[in-house]
C-alpha cells in the first residue's frame, strides 16, 4: 500500500499520540515532516518518530512531497494555516475546533470544495471502539428510536495540571470550544445533523491562578464563558440537553446517555476510543454491560487522518469531514450567540452522519 506523506505543523502537547499513531499503527500513512516555533520541540518530536525532517510550516504548505497538513497549533492559528494550506493544494485535518468562528469555519469548507481537496478535523474518537458500538446498537434498533439525550462535561478547568492553560480562558477557549467538538461531534454521529439551538452562559471566575508549571502562581484573566447549558434539537427529532463547565469542582453526572423509545444507552467517555457501554431496554431489569464490537479501543487519535489518507488513495469522503467539524462548530457559536440573544438559534449548517466503521476491521486499517 502506498503511503500518504503528511506535514505536522505543531510540537506541543497533543502532537505525540497522533506522531506515535501516524508512523507505527496505520498502514497507509507517513509522517514525512514536522515543523514547531520551538525548535527542541521540533528535534525531539523527529528523533523519537523517526520524521526525516525539520521544516518550517512555510515549507511543508509549500512542499511538493506533502499532501496532508496536519494543522496541531492553538485555535488563534487554526484558520490562517488551513487558509493557506488550502490555497497551496492541500488536504488538511486540524485539532478542534475547525476555527474561532462559525463563519470561518463555513470559507474553509468552501475553499476545500473550490481546490477540489480534502479538509477534516479532530475530533476522531467517534471512530474508537466505544462510540462505534454504540452507533451499530442504535442503528441495530436495541433502543428504538432515540427521543433525547444527556451530556455532561464538566470539571474545574486546565490550569491545576497545563504547562501553558491561558489559551482556554481567551477566545477560542472556554469548556464548550474546548471540549464540546468530543461530546457533539459523538452526538451528531450517534443522532444526525443538529437543527436549533437555544443557550445560556455564565463566567463564574473572573480570574484564575495557575497552579501548574512552569507558571505556578501567575494570574490570568478569564475573556469567556465558563459555563455553558443549553438544549440541542436534531433533525431527526431528539432533543439533547448539553452542559459544558469549567466551574464545577466535582460531579457525578454521566458523559453521555441516549434515550430510545425501547431502552437507554449508556455511552462512554466521548474523549476517548473504548468503554464501558451500557444498555437497558424496555422489558430489561437492569443495565447490562455490552462488549465492544470495532477495533481501535486505545488511543487511536489520528484514525480521522488515517481515513482521509484512504480516501486520497480510493476516493469518498472523509468520516471527520470538513462539514462535521463545521457543523459542530457551527452549533458550539449558537450556544453563545443563543445566549447573548435570547432567542433560539436555527443552523444554517449541516452534514451527512458520518459512514460507521466497519466491523471486523484488522488494526492499522480504516476500510
Amino acid at each position: 500500500m502506498r503511503k500518504v506523506k503528511i506535514g505536522i505543523i505543531g510540537c506541543g502537547n497533543i502532537s505525540s499520540i497522533y506522531m506515535q499513531n501516524l508512523t507505527r499503527t496505520f498502514a497507509n500513512t507517513e509522517v514525512y515532516a514536522c515543523a514547531d516555533l520551538n525548535p527542541e520541540k521540533m528535534e525531539a518530536a523527529a528523533s523519537e518518530y523517526g520524521i526525516p525532517n525539520q521544516w518550517t510550516a512555510e515549507q511543508i504548505i509549500s512542499s511538493d512531497e506533502i499532501e496532508i497538513v496536519v494543522n496541531l497549533t492553538t485555535p488563534k492559528d487554526h484558520f490562517e494555516l488551513c487558509r493557506q494550506a488550502l490555497e497551496a493544494g492541500k488536504h488538511v485535518y486540524v485539532e478542534k475546533p475547525l476555527s474561532l468562528s462559525s463563519e470561518q469555519g463555513r470559507e474553509l469548507v468552501r475553499l476545500a470544495k473550490e481546490k477540489g481537496v480534502l479538509l477534516g478535523g479532530a475530533p476522531d474518537t467517534f471512530l474508537g471502539a466505544g462510540l462505534q458500538t454504540c452507533r451499530k446498537l442504535i442503528d441495530d434498533g436495541f433502543i428504538g428510536e432515540p427521543v433525547a439525550a444527556t451530556a455532561f462535561m464538566v470539571n474545574h478547568g486546565h490550569e491545576s495540571w497545563h504547562p501553558n492553560p491561558s489559551f482556554y480562558y481567551k477566545k477560542g477557549g472556554g469548556p464548550m470550544y474546548d471540549m464540546g467538538p468530543y461530546y457533539l461531534t459523538a452526538l451528531v454521529s450517534l443522532l444526525g445533523p443538529a437543527q436549533t439551538v437555544a443557550g445560556m452562559t455564565k463566567k463564574s471566575f473572573e480570574q484564575r491562578t495557575i497552579t501548574s508549571e512552569p507558571r505556578f502562581g501567575e494570574v490570568i484573566d478569564v475573556e469567556v464563558p465558563t459555563h455553558i447549558a443549553g438544549t440541542v434539537r436534531f433533525h431527526g427529532g431528539a432533543v439533547a440537553t448539553l452542559i459544558t463547565s469549567f466551574d464545577v469542582w466535582s460531579s457525578t453526572l454521566p458523559c453521555i446517555e441516549i434515550y430510545g423509545t425501547q431502552g437507554t444507552l449508556i455511552v462512554p467517555d466521548p474523549n476517548t476510543f473504548g468503554g464501558p457501554i451500557r444498555l437497558r431496554t424496555a422489558h430489561g431489569d437492569t443495565f447490562s454491560e455490552i462488549p465492544l464490537l470495532h477495533q481501535y479501543e486505545e488511543n487511536s487519535r489520528g484514525i480521522g487522518i488515517a481515513d482521509m489518507a484512504d480516501c486520497i488513495l480510493h476516493g469518498g469522503t472523509p468520516r471527520a469531514g470538513g462539514e462535521l467539524t463545521s457543523h459542530v462548530l457551527e452549533i458550539m457559536d449558537a450556544f453563545h450567540s443563543s445566549a447573548d440573544s435570547g432567542q433560539y438559534v436555527t443552523l444554517q449548517t449541516s452534514c451527512e452522519q458520518p459512514r460507521s466503521l466497519p466491523t471486523g476491521l484488522v488494526k492499522g486499517q480504516v476500510r
